[in-house]
C-alpha cells in the first residue's frame, strides 16, 4: 500500500476501493464532489448528515459510472421496522438501484439480531450488497473479527476513529485483526475535529500539520483501507487529495505527528470519548 494513489482491495468484499474516501456531512456543493472522483477518487460516505448536494453528486456520477463508485449509506436506526423505509428514501433521493454497503452507525455493543435481520433482508432484495459496522467502543472488535474469521460476521467493513490524537486502534483493534482474510477498515476523524490543525492547540514551538498530513498518517498504517475525509469546498477537497500524491509519511514526520497528538490528547478532551479504550476514556 504505498501508492496512495492506487485502489486496493476492501477487505474480502471483490471491490476495489480509492485510500482516501468522502464523507457527506459538510459538503454544500456537489461540482468538487464530482471533481474528486474524475480524478480516482470512489467511496462515497452519504453517512450521519445526508447532505442533499452529496445526494445529487452521488446521482450524476452514477448516471456516468455506477459500477465503478462504492457507494455506502449509513442507519442510526434502533427499531428494525425504521430501517428499510430510510434506505428506501436515500434510494429514491440518490436515484440509485442499490448502495454497495449499508452501515450500521455507532454500536458500542453488537446491534440487536431483529436490526442484522433487517439489514440482511436489504441484501436479498438487492437494496444494498454488503454490511458495515461503527462502534465507539474499538475493543468490542475484537469479538467482531474473532465472527469474521469464523465466517459468521455479517459484516465486511469496520469503521472507526483513528488519527494522531486517537492512536487506540494500534493496540486494540489492529492486532486482533485476522491473519488472512481480513475486512476492510475504515478510520475516521482525521484531524480529530480540526484540533490538530489549530495554531492554539500546538505544543510550543511547533507548527500545526496541514490536513493532508492527517489524512496521510491514518493511510500510513498498513491495517487501513480507507481514510475518510470531510469537505466543506473545493479548496479542502484539493488539501485532501494532495495526501494521495505525497504518499505514506516518512518515521520523521511519523513522530512529528505523534508527538503532536500526545500534546493534543493530554489539553484538549474529546468531542466524543470512546468506550471500552482506556487512553480515550480518560
Amino acid at each position: 500500500m504505498n501508492d496512495l494513489a492506487l485502489r486496493v482491495p476492501f477487505g474480502q468484499t471483490g471491490l476495489s476501493v480509492s485510500r482516501l474516501g468522502i464523507g457527506s456531512s459538510f459538503v454544500g456543493d456537489e461540482a468538487f464532489i464530482e471533481e474528486a472522483v474524475e480524478r480516482g477518487i470512489n467511496y462515497l460516505y452519504w453517512g450521519s448528515i445526508r447532505r442533499p448536494a452529496f445526494g445529487r453528486a452521488m446521482r450524476n456520477l452514477a448516471r456516468r459510472n455506477r459500477e465503478d463508485l462504492v457507494l455506502t449509506v449509513q442507519s442510526y436506526s434502533r427499531v428494525a421496522a425504521l430501517m428499510g423505509p430510510s434506505v428506501e428514501v436515500a434510494l429514491r433521493r440518490a436515484r440509485v438501484d442499490y448502495f454497495d454497503f449499508l452501515l450500521l452507525g455507532m454500536w458500542n455493543q453488537p446491534p440487536k439480531q431483529s436490526l442484522v435481520d433487517a439489514a440482511q433482508r436489504l441484501k436479498e432484495q438487492g437494496k444494498v450488497r454488503h454490511l458495515m459496522l461503527s462502534t465507539h467502543n474499538r475493543p468490542s472488535l475484537e469479538g467482531h473479527f474473532a465472527e469474521f474469521a469464523a465466517g459468521t460476521s455479517p459484516f465486511d467493513v469496520f469503521m472507526l476513529r483513528y488519527n494522531a490524537v486517537h492512536r487506540g486502534a494500534e493496540t486494540d483493534v489492529f492486532p486482533h485483526l485476522p491473519s488472512g482474510g481480513r475486512p476492510g477498515i475504515v478510520a475516521y476523524t482525521a484531524t480529530r475535529w480540526g484540533h490538530l490543525l489549530d495554531p492554539a492547540k500546538m505544543p510550543p514551538g511547533m507548527k500545526p500539520p496541514n490536513a493532508r498530513d492527517c489524512y496521510r498518517f491514518a493511510l500510513t498504517h498498513p491495517d487501513v483501507t480507507v481514510a475518510l475525509c470531510g469537505p466543506a469546498d473545493r479548496a479542502q477537497m484539493q488539501e485532501a487529495l494532495r495526501a494521495l500524491d505525497d504518499g505514506p509519511l516518512s518515521e520523521e514526520e511519523m513522530a512529528h505527528m505523534r508527538a503532536i497528538g500526545d500534546h493534543v490528547y493530554g489539553k484538549y478532551k474529546p468531542q466524543f470519548a470512546e468506550q471500552g479504550d482506556k487512553r480515550d476514556a480518560a
